[in-house]
């Protein structure tokens, strides 16, 4: 597919799907399906939305080779060509990148997450020459995740000090992928050393996809789309935040975006994630509250307890989402 058919459908308000594991901590399959199921039946749609698998929030680098392979083909065929799927690929080499893309091509995924390969400490070049060799080999999408919080230090032997971000795609370095033919869009963060709205220097060539910090300044300035970690539990807060945006009612989307950020929310994930790790463990707890339980987190990640799953509870109620009860 070209980058203007593929950038059709790479937008919206995108589904960071949980990994559903049982209380043994195996990949539950069935589950997966039932819940891609559910979310149709909410109304996630190609242009609306898309639904994105093993992703960090749904734990795809804790899952084996085919374990993954397994939960891109589940939700596929899940979906059922009523909402594209995206499959996240996280901090592998180029070889291994490229092979992991062709499989997610073959299982149907028409889009790909792709982390930088933080673990050859890449500078802008490498970065570069990462993202042209996997839009070579595929003819899928990608969304290049912008990942400027994973950095480089030189310990005490090497004299210490900074030395460079791993992760963190330069605006400049972000232009020159233009003539990346697969590369269609960007998941947008930021880092100090750069304004968020430099963005609009490459927001003509690529899909902008705001990355949970402000996905209405994002869609002024061109953007098409947001990363909302919460998509899967009540989606019909995400088709009318995307809906808002479309419309360009942006003073009633900040407000409806603002619903689920409240103080409480914050004190909570500060307070449970001192006492344990894990991107999914909040996640997991308000499927658990909403009536979608996906099972815990895999070791050493803590679940949280039936005490935190209350107060939990409680918290989503006030936004006006609906919970089940204890």
């Amino acid at each position: 597919m070209r980058r203007d058919e593929l950038q059709e459908v790479i937008q919206g308000a995108i589904c960071t799907l949980p990994a559903p594991f049982d209380d043994n901590f195996r990949a539950d399959y069935g589950r997966m399906y039932d819940l891609c199921k559910w979310l149709v039946e909410q109304g996630l749609r190609t242009g609306n939305s898309m639904l994105k698998v093993a992703a960090a929030g749904g734990e795809g680098m804790q899952m084996a080779d085919q374990e993954w392979a397994a939960m891109v083909q589940c939700v596929v065929s899940a979906a059922d060509g009523q909402v594209p799927v995206m499959a996240g690929i996280s901090h592998k080499d180029t070889y291994r990148t490229i092979e992991d893309a062709k499989k997610a091509e073959d299982l149907g995924a028409v889009g790909l997450q792709i982390s930088p390969p933080i673990f050859n400490d890449p500078n802008q070049d490498d970065l570069l020459r990462h993202y042209s060799a996997i839009s070579d080999a595929i003819g899928i999408g990608v969304m290049v995740y912008n990942t400027p919080w994973y950095t480089m230090r030189m310990g005490k032997r090497y004299g210490g000090g900074y030395i460079h971000s791993l992760g963190d795609h330069h605006p400049d370095t972000i232009v020159k992928m233009a003539d990346f033919e697969h590369i269609v869009a960007i998941k947008w963060s930021v880092s100090d050393d750069f304004e968020y709205e430099e963005m609009k220097k490459f927001v003509h060539i690529f899909n902008v996809l705001d990355n949970n910090t402000d996905p209405i300044l994002c869609h002024k300035l061109g953007g098409r789309g947001y990363i909302n970690t919460f998509n899967d539990a009540y989606p019909a807060h995400d088709i009318k935040l995307w809906g808002l945006m479309e419309s360009k009612r942006y003073e009633e989307a900040e407000a409806l975006y603002q619903h689920p950020r409240t103080p409480e929310m914050a004190a909570f994930s500060k307070k449970v994630m001192a006492k344990s790790g894990g991107i999914a463990r909040i996640k997991k707890g308000i499927m658990e509250v909403v009536g979608q339980p996906v099972g815990p987190m895999r070791p050493p990640s803590l679940p949280l307890t039936e005490e935190e799953i209350d107060e939990l509870r409680d918290i989503v109620r006030s936004w006006g989402w609906p919970v089940v009860e204890s």
